[in-house]
């Protein structure tokens, strides 16, 4: 396919959030009430963590929020400028403008919102052991607003893309862009794929996540998430294959795609169902040495994932370079990678 065929044809939408990155410590994570490889919504507690992590530890700013990472990861992978876009909110400030910058020089097509309000959005990621905690202050992100998605400058690149990935994060922003992007996915037989994300998505907002699960083609998720999801729906079993078998099962609004279910597991094999049964692909190991921080694998999975599905590969090579991408953002603080890839 020539490069000009891959014009924004993967499309995100999402919370941009700037990640306040550090290492901390055990008293840090108790003080605050935050368990590690969980990702929470900060609370009035939670506010004066921030402050707290830049005096007393080695901060770093990263540009992140989830479905963001996904969208670098893969315009990383596919190296042809322009081949994603992305859409969600920001605040017009200088965390705003260093997002932009980082997202413009990373080769994606950013229309963001700028809200007049709010600040542009934060995330903690609290590391021990190179474990995360993400605790994220959606602020300006929380804005998002359907209007924006409307403007035709806007929904011209939901008409070019063929492919679209929104977290299950922006089910708490705007669930009305989310049905205006999944229901032109169905009627164009367009591939739409979402993420179950957190635990707390799949319990506080299993209303939202259930009225679009009708239309995902792709399910990603994590083990964690999976047997919340199980919980949730009073499937008791904690069984990860089963569970991942039952999600590409459920109802689907169109039959021009069978759902897959595709679920990872940290170190062991990523787990894929589809048509009824399971395939599970080991990872790449790595010595626990070089591990830095896990913040933004499961982001760097779906992004090489994508990048490869885009492409029409097989959903072995898919799950390869979801691999290959998360092994390199592991051994890097944050949701960074080198300036190319090396995979083949």
């Amino acid at each position: 396919m020539a490069s000009s065929n891959y014009d924004g044809i993967l499309l995100g939408m999402g919370n941009p959030l700037l990640d306040i990155s550090a290492v901390v410590d055990e008293d840090f994570l108790t003080k605050y009430d935050v368990k590690l490889n969980n990702a929470i919504l900060a609370e009035e507690k939670h506010l004066p963590m921030y402050d707290e992590m830049s005096s007393k530890f080695n901060v770093e700013y990263i540009a992140g929020g989830a479905t963001q990472n996904s969208i670098k990861v893969a315009q990383w992978m596919l190296q042809i400028p322009g081949a994603t876009s992305y859409m969600g909110s920001i605040g017009k400030d200088k965390y705003g403008e260093a997002m932009k910058k980082d997202a413009t020089a990373a080769g994606v097509n950013v229309h963001y919102y700028e809200d007049e309000s709010a600040p542009t959005g934060t995330c903690g990621v609290c590391v021990v052991g190179g474990e995360r905690s993400l605790i994220a202050n959606l602020s300006a992100a929380n804005c998002y607003k359907v209007e924006h998605l409307k403007k035709p400058e806007n929904w011209a690149l939901v008409e070019k893309a063929k492919f679209y990935y929104i977290a299950g994060f922006f089910l708490t922003v705007s669930p009305e862009s989310i049905q205006l992007v999944s229901e032109h996915a169905a009627a164009n037989n367009k591939v739409f794929t979402m993420n179950l994300s957190a635990p707390f998505i799949c319990e506080f907002f299993k209303d939202a996540q259930e009225k679009f699960l009708p239309y995902m083609d792709f399910v990603f998720g994590n083990e964690t998430e999976a047997r919340t999801f199980s919980k949730v729906h009073g499937w008791e079993t904690e069984d990860v294959e089963q569970i991942a078998i039952k999600i590409s099962q459920l109802p689907k609004a169109t039959g021009t795609y069978k759902r897959t279910t595709v679920i990872t597991q940290g170190a062991d094999p990523v787990v894929v169902a589809e048509d009824g049964k399971v395939t599970k692909y080991p990872v790449i190991l790595l010595p626990k040495e070089k591990l830095v921080d896990t913040n933004g694998a499961g982001d760097a999975f779906v992004g090489g994932f994508m990048s490869q599905l885009v492409k029409e590969k097989s959903i072995e090579e898919c799950v390869k370079a979801g691999c290959y991408a998360s092994n390199v953002v592991i051994q890097r603080s944050g949701c960074t990678y080198p300036e190319k890839p090396d995979f083949n």
